[in-house]
């Protein structure tokens, strides 16, 4: 784990580990996660789910590690590229591809999508086709539980991009100054769109950008879960003793296109193939000392509980279009 450097120091040190169970748990989520997207690809080619996507593949590690440092209670700001948070926020894998196949019983009743799918009776607050949307609403949300006084933390998930906007700065300045419980949590995939990081800023670490605002900032590896939970955990320990906003950037890798319509010309397959080789399914798998043939039997299962999804998705009813403004505010 990299501390930012001339970084605000955090005032909590703790993090426990994780027991055997809980990784093969994490594990299977992330097996899960990459099912899920591999085959809402294929559903997307064959002109089920329409749109575009935004996927996730190769990026499972953080979604699952974070997720499992926070509670029940506390709240999740999404980003565009947010099945594997959504999954790991614990939505169920059946709604969430009836939302993706615009059906009826999605999360959203088939009007939000892949890019703007929430669960808010779990307290997942929703993602955000716009770079960087979510951060300035995470101000409001830690500004509630501030007001509220009650022990929850609000965490935003946004990429490397936009960690370029106005609304990351103004955001992490709003949330310093009024010492807000909020964890920001940048996915750095090494990419905006095409754009590769080294081109767009001139920090080593997009964590370093803590020290401005007088947070406390991380940079940690984003394919070990184990890394990410440790990070999340300590920031949610720091928020709920009153100590404030955290960033941390977490270092991962898509193996995908941005969307649909990335021809990935910008990056050599050397460099695709090498991430690959860093895998963090693999690594966990391969930590864990599981053999190929129990790997393959966790896929297996996985695999099972996306075709049982998508049955259920396929079954289920179109929304009426007598109602279909139902819930649309803008």
């Amino acid at each position: 784990m990299a501390k930012t450097k001339n970084s605000k120091t955090s005032p909590v040190a703790a993090a426990s580990t994780l027991s055997d169970a809980q990784l093969h748990e994490m594990l299977y989520t992330m097996m899960v996660i990459r099912r899920f997207e591999e085959k809402a690809l294929e559903l997307y080619s064959l002109g089920k789910v329409h749109g575009t996507m935004h996927l996730s593949i190769g990026q499972e590690a953080t979604a699952v590690g974070a997720s499992a440092a926070l509670t029940q209670q506390d709240y999740l700001l999404n980003t565009h590229r947010g099945h594997g948070h959504c999954l790991a926020w614990g939505s169920q894998a059946d709604l969430m591809m009836a939302e993706f196949m615009g059906k009826e019983t999605g999360y959203c009743r088939g009007r939000g999508g892949s890019m703007h799918i929430a669960n808010v009776d779990a307290n997942n607050l929703g993602a955000n086709g716009i770079v960087a949307g979510g951060l300035p609403i995470s101000v409001g949300v830690g500004l509630s539980i501030k007001s509220r006084n009650t022990e929850q933390v609000v965490m935003v998930v946004f990429g490397d991009g936009a960690s370029n906007e106005g609304a990351f700065h103004e955001s992490l300045n709003m949330a310093s100054i009024w010492n807000l419980p909020v964890i920001f949590l940048c996915e750095n995939n090494q990419y905006a769109m095409s754009m590769p990081v080294e081109k767009s800023m001139r920090v080593e670490r997009i964590s370093e950008r803590a020290a401005a605002y007088g947070m406390y900032g991380v940079t940690v590896d984003g394919n070990d879960p184990q890394a990410v939970f440790a990070a999340v955990l300590r920031a949610r320990q720091q928020a709920v003793a009153g100590h404030g906003p955290t960033l941390i950037e977490c270092n991962t890798y898509r193996y995908m296109g941005h969307s649909k319509s990335d021809r990935q010309a910008y990056r050599t397959r050397e460099e695709v193939k090498a991430w690959m080789d860093k895998d963090p399914i693999e690594r966990l798998a391969g930590n864990l000392g599981l053999k190929e043939s129990a790997k393959e039997a966790l896929f297996k299962k996985a695999e099972a509980e996306i075709a049982e999804a998508v049955s259920f998705a396929e079954a289920s009813p179109e929304p009426d279009p007598a109602d279909i403004m139902e819930g649309v505010y803008a």
